[in-house]
């Protein structure tokens, strides 16, 4: 069962429903971009002020602004949430100065997915109330638990992942609660990183919170909150009036899976969706999810109605949008809670899962919940959806370097967008905004680390007419015995193909052992590297889009003359011929995707999940090695 709540918990206010007060367009503007405007400064301060290199170089952290009944009202990308904080801390009892700290996953209302994500929550106020919050939260390197990092693959008990912080006041009108801080550096291995990355974020929503009351001193509260509802009605409407009609009303059903948990490797482990459109409303429905897993992939979506699932996965109904660029206008923000219902099974479920049961690689769950929405939308739309992506994992290595001293490192790398039906995926994103890889220079300069190789993985992306995005290639030389760590999925399943589209090419981490390449899979605490030897790290390129021999000729000799499609692969996938000088040969390519198309006919099915997952059904996948220090 989950833990009970702390004594003085409440429900967080609701905003009442009444007719909406018209609002100057002139000003509505000013404010939209003055908010727009302080979200980007906190992540600027926090970007120059941070120490560790998962926030400041990786920038794995994000940014939220919220009226006083906790809507997000900033939409250019997800945030936590400040739900938890109101909950415990009536907002009468809130003072200036005040600033709270969160990271358990069951107690933050779904807002934290695992414990790393330590979140800062800032009350702005105007006239002696609270009439907004800013909230930042970083992914932090390490926050305890049995493996550095805090993100063991094999942990069955949020006991092993770290220290769990429910929400707590770390300042009391600006003085900070020694007491908190020294308890949470006790708990990590980079107690003094860790501080200094704790001050970067509560000094930016402080900073923020200033911004915000200025503007609610510049207009005062009416106006300003009768435009907070203006901005939200205008995401609802949006999406309301020009994204879901586009979807034929109806009842769709789509599954996908995470094939291992670091436990009971391997296993597909089924996340189903039923989406049921009609007229203006989206019901989602996740009855068919499979139990919660006995390794850490669970994620406790289901708190505040799934509000944080819904923020999280709408942007991908952007894709409806007549153009990119129209799509590029259109923000996520509260306001789209309004036009989707959510069930969810009962409690004991991926989604659903009862307090201890291990989260901390959450990210495999919340990842295939954007596939699913993908996926049953694709089959309302004929199939003008985006192909799959997979684009975050976390690689990393630790031990003691020449001086003696304990080392950490630990990186996000990205991967390939699906294929879309008017263009190729993009090639090595990440799915947080802005994020990117560690640079190669600072590894070589901070870790006993030498990056050999960053490119751009060969033919990864799926075969498609409109090609899936790439993944990166990342080859790291150990220079000192250490250990390597690895969370990541799809290492059996390749990212599907939409439309006639392949899938894209499966997640792979070796290291060097006796002149073999050893697999270690997806889910690594501690496996050893000695000095000399290579880690080497390609990441999932995306599903491609629609039938490989509909691509044209010239498009896949562009990507053959660039290095991202082999020659063997423009022949084999697309039916192109290419001569010595990469030339096309036009009468070859003809007969051979003529060829192809006799052999195969056309493609029949929507949804292409790549040769992995028939294995995975057929019990002949082969085990890959269990994590394990």
């Amino acid at each position: 069962m989950n833990p009970p709540l702390t004594a003085q918990s409440h429900p967080w206010p609701t905003a009442p429903r009444r007719a909406p007060k018209p609002v100057d367009p002139i000003v509505l503007q000013i404010i939209e971009g003055t908010l727009n405007s302080i979200e980007a400064e906190i992540e600027y301060a926090i970007e120059r002020t941070a120490r560790s290199p998962m926030i400041r170089e990786a920038h794995d952290y994000r940014v939220g602004l919220f009226d006083r009944y906790c809507r997000k009202l900033t939409g250019r990308s997800y945030s936590a949430m400040p739900n938890a904080v109101v909950r415990d801390f009536p907002p009468e009892t809130m003072r200036p100065g005040d600033v709270f700290l969160m990271n358990d996953t069951y107690l933050t209302e779904g807002s934290i997915g695992h414990l790393p994500d330590l979140c800062s929550t800032v009350p702005v106020f105007h006239d002696g109330e609270v009439v907004a919050y800013i909230q930042a939260f970083g992914h932090h390197d390490d926050i305890g638990g049995r493996v550095p990092g805090s993100m063991p693959g094999t942990a069955v008990t949020v006991f092993e992942e770290g220290l769990a912080i429910p929400p707590v006041k770390l300042y009391s009108e600006g003085v900070r609660n020694d007491a908190v801080f020294t308890i949470v550096k006790r708990n990590t291995r980079v107690p003094d990183m860790l501080a200094a990355d704790l001050d970067s974020e509560v000094q930016a929503c402080i900073m923020g919170a200033r911004r915000m009351a200025s503007l609610f001193e510049r207009f005062g509260r009416e106006t300003v909150e009768s435009c907070f509802q203006a901005i939200l009605d205008k995401c609802r409407d949006i999406h309301r009036n020009e994204l879901l009609p586009k979807i034929a009303d109806g009842e769709y059903v789509w599954e996908d899976y995470v094939e291992h948990d670091g436990v009971t490797d391997p296993k597909l482990h089924k996340i189903k969706l039923k989406m049921v459109k009609q007229a203006g409303r989206i019901t989602l429905d996740f009855t068919g999810t499979d139990p919660q897993s006995t390794g850490p992939i669970n994620w406790p979506a289901d708190y505040a109605g799934g509000a944080f699932l819904v923020k999280w996965i709408a942007p991908i109904l952007r894709n409806l949008a007549d153009t990119p660029e129209r799509a590029a206008e259109i923000h996520v923000n509260e306001g789209v809670c309004e036009i989707f219902d959510v069930i969810f099974p009962p409690k004991g479920t991926l989604i659903t899962p009862e307090w201890p049961a291990a989260t901390n690689a959450r990210s495999f769950v919340l990842l295939r919940c954007l596939g699913l929405l993908a996926g049953v939308v694709a089959q309302a739309v004929d199939g003008r959806m985006p192909a799959d992506q997979e684009t975050i994992r976390y690689t990393g290595f630790f031990g003691t370097d020449a001086n003696g001293k304990t080392f950490l490192s630990r990186e996000v790398l990205g991967g390939g967008s699906g294929g879309r039906h008017y263009a190729d995926g993009n090639d090595a994103i990440h799915i947080v905004p802005d994020s990117r890889n560690q640079p190669a220079e600072f590894t070589e300069t901070r870790f006993p680390l030498l990056v050999e190789k960053l490119a751009l993985r060969t033919d990864s992306g799926g075969a498609g007419k409109r090609r899936g995005g790439l993944g990166y290639e990342k080859h790291y030389r150990a220079l000192l015995d250490c250990r390597t760590i690895v969370t990541a999925d799809r290492v059996r399943l390749g990212c599907y193909g939409l439309n006639g589209g392949k899938a894209g090419q499966p997640f792979c981490v070796t290291v060097d052992a006796l002149g073999t390449a050893l697999d270690l899979g997806g889910l690594v605490d501690g496996e050893p590297v000695l000095a000399g030897q290579i880690v080497r790290v390609v990441t999932t390129g995306g599903g491609g889009w629609g039938d490989p021999l509909d691509r044209e000729p010239e498009m896949v000799q562009r990507d053959v003359v660039e290095g991202k499609v082999s020659a063997k692969a423009a022949r084999d996938d697309y039916g192109v011929m290419l001569g010595s000088d990469h030339a096309i040969d036009a009468e070859a390519t003809a007969r051979l995707r003529q060829d192809i198309t006799s052999k195969r006919g056309k493609p029949s099915r929507m949804i292409d999940r790549g040769p992995g997952y028939d294995l995975m059904l057929s019990g002949k996948a082969e085990p890959r090695m269990k994590a394990g220090v």
